[in-house]
């Protein structure tokens, strides 16, 4: 694909630049429910000039503006060093899947709130023995009464306590396996639910664990048909994996600039060991974001993102972890003792080869999907 812009998208980048710059919020607080809250109120700043959920259809609260231009938007967010909105689930993954998958009342309904921010979405997938394995899970609905009473248990659901609904998938039925689930929004603030919060190597408790005791769903809040859930999951699955485009593969390299500067800071420019990982990281990167237009250019070509999504999402996993193991042998000791912010990402990015689905799924997913190379079971 031609990778240059056109001349409506440089204006279009250029418009957004300097929005940014006269709207640059500032250092976010501390502590991670003040960054919520902080994210929050930033996320409406974007939705009251136009710049949240932009590719959305008009129809549907969004600016209609073009992939490539979302694609432009958040290389310009990252190098703005703005912060990303709270709602990214919601974003990214809940409201494209309503926008395919759901009803036009559904749509009225759902929408609006996720672009303001007024409503905060989580995903409710992974469980404690079906994690990677969506078709093995054991959470169970049971029609009555007009909707379903959920029983089960989720985990590592990033903002689940600060959440209003949860994209939640349960079985239905005892069919085969992804042929017995199906797809709810449920309401989080509803007697049923619990919510217990995990901490992390970080120290932040970003991740958590949702109890469901009969809690309640109604029909109207079924997205897609009964039974249907595995098919609208992996829809939702695809949206989160073609998000990880050129916005990521920037912000990796606004690091590892960082990284340089600190090589050359601690007198390392000149070992080679060092400036060999240090230039791998930079091919690897590179490669990433192309790869991430090539996916953009799938979306655009057939409206729905594809598996190749799942390439991005092994590449960033992967990068991240080696950048932060690389600053940390730069720093020695004083990783630990001196510099926080190198420490806590290179902890925090030992998260990024599990959560969204690990490595090694994503791995099975562009062998069987893409290389059409035979399958393990």
């Amino acid at each position: 694909m031609d990778l240059s812009l056109t001349p409506s998208e440089l204006q279009f980048r250029d418009e957004v630049r300097a929005w940014l710059a006269e709207h640059q919020p500032g250092p976010e607080p501390e502590g991670s429910e003040n960054v919520i809250d902080f994210r929050l109120r930033w996320q409406r700043t974007l939705f009251d000039a136009g710049y949240v959920g932009i590719s959305w259809p008009r129809e549907h609260g969004g600016r209609g503006a073009t992939l490539m231009e979302q694609a432009i938007f958040n290389e310009e967010m990252v190098r703005g060093k703005a912060p990303p909105p709270a709602n990214v689930l919601g974003l990214v993954m809940g409201g494209p899947v309503i926008i395919t998958h759901g009803t036009d009342e559904q749509r009225a309904r759902f929408l609006a709130p996720i672009l303001n921010g007024e409503e905060v979405w989580c995903q409710g997938f992974s469980e404690p023995n079906a994690g990677s394995d969506l078709a093995a899970l054991t959470t169970s609905a049971v029609h009555e009464d007009g909707g379903w009473k959920i029983n089960g248990q989720k985990v590592w659901t990033s903002l689940a306590h600060r959440a209003k609904w949860c994209m939640l998938v349960a079985k239905t039925s005892d069919d085969r396996p992804h042929h017995n689930l199906t797809y709810f929004i449920c309401d989080m603030k509803q007697p049923g639910v619990e919510i217990r919060p995990l901490r992390q190597a970080t120290g932040e408790s970003e991740f958590n664990e949702i109890f469901f005791n009969d809690a309640f769903v109604p029909d109207d809040n079924v997205i897609g048909e009964v039974g249907d859930g595995w098919r609208v999951a992996i829809t939702t699955l695809m949206f989160e994996r073609a998000g990880l485009s050129a916005g990521s593969a920037l912000a990796i390299k606004m690091q590892i600039d960082e990284l340089a500067a600190l090589i050359r800071q601690r007198g390392l420019q000149n070992d080679g060991v060092i400036r060999r990982r240090l230039s791998e990281l930079v091919v690897a990167t590179e490669t990433m974001r192309l790869n991430g237009f090539r996916g953009l250019s799938r979306v655009i070509e057939h409206g729905v993102p594809g598996p190749e999504g799942s390439i991005a999402k092994v590449q960033w996993a992967d990068i991240n972890q080696r950048l932060g193991e690389l600053a940390l042998d730069v720093l020695g000791a004083d990783g630990l003792a001196v510099d926080p912010v190198w420490t806590r990402r290179m902890l925090r990015a030992r998260a990024n080869s599990i959560e969204g689905g690990t490595s090694e799924i994503q791995r099975n997913i562009l062998a069987e999907r893409v290389l059409a190379l035979p399958r393990m079971r």
